[in-house]
């Protein structure tokens, strides 16, 4: 099961990706099995050289009692260091972020955040992604 930021991809442009793991409590693991995310206006930012993502939400569990977590907070992510050191880099070039792509459970069925390093497309690039989307779907119909 996976969860995917559809609109960070019209949004940006994804020049390079990692896969980290994040620190979670047991309700948000749960929360996240039932389904329960959202990225909206989530994104990564370094503070003393680790990387945290910020405004991700992650539902209450329902089935919590009083050790149920909140729902937005800052989570670190977990990277090694020589990539913490490159995306470092690439973040003091002007114009680009880091955001999480996706979230999902690997094959130990650990949590883990596809977070992409990205520059903001402009109102003609989000156009022209409209655009291709259109002659695409018109394509598919018409031979399919």
């Amino acid at each position: 099961m996976s969860i995917n930021n559809r609109q960070a991809y019209f949004n940006y442009q994804i020049e390079d990706k990692y896969v980290a793991g994040i620190a979670l409590l047991g309700t948000e693991v749960k929360s996240i099995r039932e389904g329960k995310l959202s990225f909206n206006d989530a994104f990564c930012m370094f503070d003393d050289g680790e990387l945290w993502v910020r405004g991700l939400f992650i539902a209450s569990y329902s089935h919590g009692t009083v050790n149920n977590h909140i729902e937005v907070h800052d989570r670190k992510l977990l990277l090694n260091k020589r990539e913490l050191k490159k995306l470092q880099l690439k973040l003091k070039d002007k114009g680009y972020t880091v955001i999480p792509l996706k979230v999902f459970f690997n094959e130990k069925r650990f949590v883990k955040v596809e977070i992409g390093l990205a520059r903001g497309k402009k109102l003609h690039d989000k156009r022209e992604t409209i655009k291709n989307r259109d002659v695409a779907k018109d394509l598919k119909r018409f031979l399919g």
